[in-house]
């Protein structure tokens, strides 16, 4: 039975610019339950980045109440949200954020190193989440020798490898022509199939119709719910 693994009351978000508050997010309400694959859609400047941040535990809210795997947010130290964010979060970035100097196999087991999984535990893992997306004949190669779709779908299997209970995916097509875009999506409705809670911040409707619900931020304030037709 799926439950509520992400609960957000009232988060307001401002920053100071010079003499004034510039309030970025305006009571921002939402809930999310395991099992989900939302869109947040947004123009540029609607606070998307911000959002993100905050849901990521990248960054914390000015004020309301942000919950997560029943943890108040507000109420952990740096060492705790450092935690939160690597087994909790898998992030996948518009632009893959993969080190050029490492193969593909060793990008995706980056965090189990930072997690300090055994050696041979990590390599098994992260062969394993590159033949889940399709890679394993990619293992060895390194992000120049791979197209961007490719390198995306090393990024994907990177935030897998932990098993975390978001997957946060920041414009995950941007860089991508839309061919490829479609293709990862197509991954990412499979994952979502297989169990996986997935939060995809986007511009383009089109992106997230691919979730089974859209809400639109827009000004900093949050609407809708929309499932998708997908």
């Amino acid at each position: 039975m799926n439950h509520e693994i992400l609960s957000m009351h009232d988060i307001v978000k401002s920053y100071r610019m010079g003499e004034e508050d510039q309030v970025v997010l305006k009571g921002i309400n939402l809930k999310i339950t395991s099992g989900e694959f939302i869109s947040i859609l947004g123009p540029s400047g609607s606070g998307k980045s911000t959002m993100m941040n905050i849901i990521g535990c990248l960054d914390t809210p000015t004020s309301g109440e942000y919950i997560l795997s029943g943890r108040k947010i507000d109420e952990l130290d740096e060492i705790e949200l450092a935690h939160i964010r690597s087994k909790e979060i898998g992030f996948i970035f518009q632009s893959f954020q993969l080190l050029p100097r490492l193969n593909a196999l060793k990008n995706v087991e980056l965090p189990l190193i930072y997690a300090g999984i055994h050696p041979a535990e990590r390599k098994k893992r992260a062969e394993e989440m590159l033949l889940r997306v399709g890679l394993e004949e990619k293992m060895f190669h390194y992000p120049n020798q791979l197209s961007g779709g490719q390198q995306q779908r090393v990024a994907i299997a990177r935030a897998l490898s932990t098993n975390p209970t978001i997957l946060l995916a920041d414009e995950p097509t941007g860089a991508l022509d839309q061919a490829t875009g479609q293709q990862v999506m197509k991954l990412f409705r499979e994952l979502n199939e297989e169990g996986h809670t997935i939060i995809m911040i986007t511009h383009d409707i089109n992106i997230a119709k691919n979730a089974t619900r859209i809400v639109e931020l827009l000004d900093g304030n949050l609407t809708g719910g929309v499932v998708a037709d997908v």
